[in-house]
């Protein structure tokens, strides 16, 4: 995968089932999908696997590769309108045939596979400034009910710059003293300390607990 794809893609993840009808043609283990660009005189060739994506561009008089656009150094009018229209297709093919992945543990893998199955929710990113930072929020009024965050682990409290995923989650205050440890479960990071907690998605905390944790703060959103 070439440097333009790996930061158009880095936070993506495929979803086959949307590829067939944006117009992906299915091979016994590929999708493919072309394009002319640039008034006709490229060819674009897009060649999407379960575990990787390639690209190929053509030059139409020549029938030879045309890779200059890959080079970032490489300068010029035309040499740019390529670059661009190039972009403009896989950005527009990330949009309408992938699902965003920023958070790739396994824990937090299991726990939007769950909210899903369970509530029917997907995770919004909100800020764009922020692109680790998501939330759930209930169909009915709107109120967030979880979060998934990115964050160094010294912002918890914890002795170390590494980065760690989180997940923040109503609860009731009478109960936050009991569960807070301030090792794996902590007082609400960003939110009401009264109100919420945060938990680090490192495995320390069984997968039965989370879920419980969850349907527990969908509902205290429902009462908010």
């Amino acid at each position: 995968m070439n440097k333009i794809l790996e930061r158009i893609f880095k936070d993506y993840k495929v979803n086959f089932s949307k590829l067939q009808n944006y117009g992906f043609n299915k091979s016994t283990d590929a999708y493919f999908y072309s394009i002319n660009i640039i008034d006709g005189q490229f060819a674009l060739t897009i060649k999407i696997t379960n575990s990787d994506i390639d690209t190929d561009v053509i030059d139409l008089s020549t029938n030879e590769p045309y890779t200059l656009f890959l080079d970032d150094e490489a300068s010029g009018s035309f040499v740019g309108a390529v670059r661009t229209s190039y972009k403009n297709v896989m950005l527009d093919i990330a949009e309408k045939c992938f699902d965003k992945c920023v958070f790739k543990s396994e824990y937090a893998q299991k726990i939007i596979r769950y909210v899903e199955n369970k509530f029917g929710d997907n995770l919004e990113y909100l800020w764009d400034k922020f692109p680790d930072n998501a939330i759930w929020r209930r169909k009915d009024n709107r109120k967030w009910y979880g979060a998934l965050l990115t964050v160094t682990k010294n912002k918890l409290g914890l002795p170390s710059n590494d980065k760690i995923e989180i997940i923040d989650l109503r609860t009731n205050p009478e109960n936050i003293d009991f569960i807070v440890d301030n090792k794996n479960i902590f007082k609400g990071y960003h939110m009401n300390k009264k109100h919420w907690i945060t938990i680090c998605l490192d495995g320390t905390v069984p997968l039965e607990k989370f879920e419980k944790l969850i349907d527990k703060s969908y509902e205290l959103a429902r009462k908010s």
